[in-house]
């Protein structure tokens, strides 16, 4: 062998190509994600809520009502019964306001969710601050077994008068498997 191409441009051309491929499939795997949620969070796309706000002091804005919605879905797979108590609320800004979401673990077996937040408009996801939220912890739950998923949120005073709603949704996954069967067990204890 002379050298670490071969010879017959045939098989250069698919050493190249199959090098490309596995690069493609470690960039798309291991380093986009992380510039993707980096790119999100500075411009608000995709609507990601961040982690838990720490609450100030500060005047409730009762000359403007902002409409919010909330949405559950399961992902794929995903057997519970998950759903908002209400659909809608009406909040002043600068209010605390609680919603209570309900997950029924409709399966024979112990399983863990995760909730993943999405809000739209995406400029409101700034302004949209969860001071207490089900969504920052994995929710195990027995067999059969279900519970209620406080979340406490605060509209900011400075959300854009232009916007009136703010639908809040949330996509539950099953997390189960990537917990030792053992631990699925010590946390749904």
């Amino acid at each position: 062998m002379k050298g670490l191409l071969p010879n017959n441009p045939i098989h250069a051309l698919c050493l190249k190509l199959g090098t490309l491929g596995i690069g493609m499939f470690v960039f798309a795997i291991w380093v986009m994600p992380p510039i993707y949620d980096v790119f999100c969070e500075i411009t608000g796309l995709n609507g990601k809520t961040g982690g838990p706000y720490q609450a100030v002091s500060a005047e409730v804005d009762t000359s403007r009502t902002i409409t919010v919605q909330f949405v559950a879905t399961n992902n794929e797979g995903m057997p519970w019964e998950f759903s908002p108590e209400v659909r809608t609320v009406k909040v002043h800004p600068g209010a605390q306001t609680r919603i209570n979401y309900r997950a029924n673990n409709r399966t024979d077996r112990d399983m863990i969710g995760q909730a993943i937040p999405s809000l739209v408009p995406f400029k409101a996801a700034t302004y949209f601050h969860k001071t207490e939220c089900f969504c920052f912890e994995q929710q195990p739950l027995k067999a059969g077994e279900s519970a209620e998923l406080p979340m406490y949120f605060i509209v900011d005073q400075d959300l854009p008068e232009h916007i009136h709603t703010i639908t809040l949704s949330y996509t539950l996954f099953d997390v189960t498997d990537r917990f030792a069967n053992d631990k699925v067990a010590k946390v749904a204890n």
